[in-house]
């Protein structure tokens, strides 16, 4: 019933920039939490940001602090991921996630109910 649509995606240099999108549809979309993940070949997907939807409050996994800020706007049902001085250890799909539950274990995937297809993040050195 809730779809959600990553973009802003590409491939840029280290030191560089991006803004990832995630639109949100569906009739029962009604977060309690949004997060971002990102999951590189073989390894296990991993928590970068979230933000509770009515609040606001966020949070980070320590490698992204200083770096990457995530924002969203209730009112177009969009979360954002403005990633700045990209390193290629961020090279990922980057998904987008969101949660129903109230919940403080927001950096566990299992937390979150609907995902995004993801969407490729490539920086180069």
């Amino acid at each position: 019933q809730v779809q959600l649509v990553e973009s802003g995606g590409g491939l840029v240099q280290s030191g560089g920039s991006l803004r990832l999108s995630c639109a949100a549809s569906g009739r029962t979309f009604s977060p309690s939490i949004m997060g971002w993940f990102r999951q590189a070949p073989g390894k296990e997907r991993e928590f970068v940001a979230a933000i509770a939807w009515s609040g606001g409050n966020i949070y980070y996994t320590d490698s992204v602090k200083g770096r990457f800020t995530i924002s969203r706007d209730n009112a177009k049902n969009t979360v954002y991921l403005q990633m700045n001085s990209l390193k290629p250890e961020d090279t990922a799909v980057y998904y987008c996630a969101s949660s129903v539950f109230v919940s403080s274990f927001y950096r566990s995937p299992g937390t979150y109910n609907y995902w995004g297809q993801g969407i490729q993040v490539t920086v180069s050195s």
